[in-house]
């Protein structure tokens, strides 16, 4: 799985631990979702979505692979 988690931070001017803060996790597991290397729980993933204002669908994207 994609996601453009660090676009949507930039559009916002928004750090990791700001929006860490804002769903309840570590600074550390957004570096990781960033970065591809945790996929979120359903949870997780609608309360990112929910912060950018933005559908699950424009912030994650399935790859071919998944």
């Amino acid at each position: 799985m994609t996601n453009n988690i660090r676009v949507e931070r930039a559009i916002k001017r928004m750090t990791q631990q700001q929006l860490a803060e804002l769903v309840k996790v570590s600074r550390q597991t957004i570096n990781a979702i960033e970065q591809g290397k945790y996929v979120p729980s359903t949870v997780l993933a609608l309360k990112i979505a929910k912060v950018f204002e933005k559908r699950l669908d424009d912030i994650f994207q399935l790859e071919d692979s998944d």
